[in-house]
């Protein structure tokens, strides 16, 4: 079973990193992380991309402008490939073994 982490981002540049290590540390390994960048305008993006070349398992979808966490949540959930869907706020933390324990 794969699940699928949606984690919307908006001006989170201080906690993302936090965010995105807390998911692909997790101990159940079959995730893809969907990360929604809603237009944010500070570096956030800087911390995904540098996340996203160390591992395969992070997608990136991109807002032109501000949409909200409603759309950014919709449109990360229609980009989901996974047999469950997880969504995280981007100043959120994953437990260990929270994926794990949830299948």
């Amino acid at each position: 079973m794969k699940v699928s982490v949606v984690i919307p981002v908006y001006n989170v540049e201080q906690y993302i990193g936090r965010c995105l290590e807390s998911v692909l540390t997790q101990t159940y390994e079959n995730i893809e992380v969907v990360v929604v960048n809603d237009a944010t305008p500070d570096r956030s993006m800087e911390v995904v991309r540098q996340y996203q070349a160390k591992d395969k398992r992070i997608k990136v979808l991109e807002h032109t402008t501000n949409s909200g966490l409603m759309t950014t949540r919709r449109d990360g959930f229609e980009a989901a490939t996974g047999d469950y869907i997880f969504v995280l706020d981007s100043d959120d933390c994953l437990p260990p073994r929270a994926i794990e324990k949830l299948v």
